[in-house]
């Protein structure tokens, strides 16, 4: 296992050199104590490519070779969602700090299974969860705590587009846990979460299952008790409005399109409204990298920004949407 007392920079290796991986790689370009080091893909060609681009120093066919690398301090997991839980646990068995991309798992089992992991070992984990890094959702949080919009009452997201008709592509695949909740939803969840700071009582949840057998459109409400509730839109099949609003008791905040990239908010209080905005230093992908890296170095397992608790509630909070609609992967 690294000696993460003595990293001063995190020489990070990528799992899986597919779109989101290049967001990942392009950040590091921005964040002074973070390096890629290594890429490792199922295919040669696409790792070397990926490697070129990106400047790493080694391309690696296959994700052990990248796991054993004790030159690789932590590991970005930037696989399909099914293969999220599998390569996870390959570098923590490793001995490798793991940033995962959303979600962390398929399912609260996975999930819970990868914590007690980077317990045991010490070794710090954290589902990416970029959106909670933000300048602005930084500033919405002081917001919230300061008591500007007083008690949290209601809260409402919406994350939906026209997606293409691909069977096979990742969004629609059923084998690749496929579907509207685990890639679009865990945003709606954590960030209803994230505005009330506790998890639901109770959850309704409205669904819709297509031909390929996944989700394409979700609608829920979370009940968190005593008149407090959020509802949430997540989908594939029509382009909405995609922002966040919170309501308290003295006031509101909206989290301007598209609210899990964000860069201005609104602030409604004391019968004033103020517009703020905050812009990214690049894609937005650096300041989780900043974070991660930052708790390796201190030798944390988890961010107090997206704690395993976290994690772990949302997982359950999808998974029992999930048994709503019916939905289940072939795998699980």
């Amino acid at each position: 296992m690294p000696d993460s007392g003595a990293v001063r920079q995190i020489r990070w290796g990528i799992v899986g050199p597919g779109k989101i991986a290049n967001k990942f790689a392009d950040a590091l370009s921005v964040v002074d104590d973070s390096s890629l080091r290594a890429v490792a893909s199922r295919s040669m060609e696409r790792a070397e490519a990926f490697r070129r681009q990106w400047g790493g120093h080694v391309a690696y066919e296959g994700y052990e070779r990248l796991a054993d690398d004790p030159s690789v301090d932590a590991v970005y997991v930037a696989t399909p969602h099914r293969f999220h839980f599998e390569n996870a646990m390959l570098c923590l068995e490793a001995g490798k700090h793991v940033l995962c991309e959303k979600p962390l798992a398929v399912n609260r089992s996975q999930a819970a299974a990868l914590v007690g992991a980077s317990r045991e070992r010490g070794l710090f984990l954290m589902e990416a969860l970029w959106t909670r890094f933000l300048p602005i959702y930084r500033l919405a949080r002081t917001w919230l705590d300061e008591g500007r919009i007083g008690e949290v009452r209601q809260a409402s997201t919406s994350f939906s587009f026209l997606a293409a008709r691909d069977p096979q592509g990742r969004l629609l695949n059923l084998e690749l846990a496929g579907g509207a909740l685990l890639d679009l939803g865990v945003y709606n969840v954590a960030l209803s979460q994230w505005a009330f700071s506790e998890n639901p009582q109770t959850i309704q949840v409205l669904g819709y299952i297509g031909e390929t057998g996944v989700d394409e459109i979700i609608s829920a409400g979370l009940d968190y008790g005593s008149g407090r509730m959020a509802q949430f839109v997540c989908g594939f099949r029509a382009n909405t409005e995609n922002d966040l609003r919170i309501y308290g008791t003295s006031g509101q905040i909206r989290v301007h399109p598209p609210f899990w990239g964000g860069e201005s908010a609104t602030l409604v209080s004391d019968g004033r409204e103020t517009t703020v905005t905050r812009p990214l230093k690049l894609n937005g992908f650096e300041y989780q990298i900043e974070a991660a890296a930052a708790c390796i170095r201190d030798g944390q397992i988890e961010s107090e920004v997206m704690p395993h608790s976290d994690t772990v509630a949302n997982a359950r909070v999808m998974d029992e949407i999930r048994s709503r609609i019916g939905l289940t992967y072939p795998f699980e």
